[in-house]
């Protein structure tokens, strides 16, 4: 996506407007600029009904009707914006996916959290995109994955996900922009994200996508998830883009993992 998303800024508090206008404009990649800033649920709709945009970033306790309740008359819009809500408060963060959010980030936003959902909510944009333009996207893309992270809720797309990797009792999911922990088992979303997907490890689901090489004594200096595995050593790896981190392949999964990805040698 190559223009700016266009944000509305939703809270009561002046303040609260203002620093968010600062990370937004901090913001590098996608880029953001903000169309208008509204105290209330009401003065949100007066500017939607004048002009659409992008994103909300949504607060979610105000006077009058609440954060909660605008994103619900929003869904009833044919088109409604991408809604991330702001708040200091968490325990709304169930009732915030239940309203289809984006993310939900807890006040004070640290800048590189608001990146990351601003990377999701153009990677949302770039799906419904293609699918008005008759390219349906997969259905795995259309899927996400809701990860309980220390105690914050956030919904990753699966077109998002770069690997999943088994660490001791539970797992690591990575993207371009952050790693996340969450519970599960591999096996099950191995079955869960398709052929989209390959086992190259026992601990280990990648990408296809965001495999670049599959290489014989990969350099384990780049990457230490490699560090402690027996078959490393002599092993293979594959690297993943764009974050260049380096995987354990099993032996046994390295013919397979040439027929994927169409490698040789």
């Amino acid at each position: 996506m190559t223009s700016p998303l266009k944000v509305l800024i939703v809270d009561d508090e002046q303040l609260a407007r203002l620093r968010l206008r600062g990370l937004l404009e901090a913001c590098t990649e996608p880029r953001a600029e903000v169309l208008a800033e509204a105290g209330s649920a009401d003065q949100a709709l007066a500017c939607l009904n004048e002009q659409a945009c992008d994103l909300i970033l949504l607060d979610v306790q105000m006077p009058g009707a609440d954060g909660l309740a605008l994103a619900q008359t929003l869904r009833e819009r044919a088109s409604p914006p991408a809604v991330v809500f702001v708040t200091a408060h968490a325990e709304h963060a169930l009732r915030a996916f239940d309203l289809e959010a984006i993310d939900y980030l807890t006040k004070p936003v640290r800048r590189e959290r608001l990146q990351a959902a601003l990377a999701r909510v153009a990677q949302r944009l770039t799906e419904r995109a293609a699918a008005q333009g008759g390219t349906a996207a997969a259905p795995d893309e259309a899927q996400v994955i809701v990860v309980n992270d220390r105690g914050r809720m956030v919904r990753v797309p699966v077109a998002e996900v770069l690997y999943l990797k088994a660490e001791l009792k539970y797992l690591t999911l990575r993207t371009a922009t952050q790693s996340l922990v969450l519970d599960g088992s591999l096996s099950d979303f191995e079955q869960r994200l398709g052929e989209r997907f390959l086992r190259v490890h026992r601990n280990a689901l990648v990408a296809k996508a965001a495999v670049r090489e599959l290489q014989r004594h990969a350099p384990t200096s780049e990457n230490a998830s490699l560090d402690g595995e027996a078959e490393a050593a002599d092993g293979w790896a594959v690297r993943m883009a764009p974050v260049d981190e380096w995987l354990a392949v099993s032996r046994r999964q390295v013919a397979a993992v040439r027929e994927a990805l169409g490698a040789h040698g």
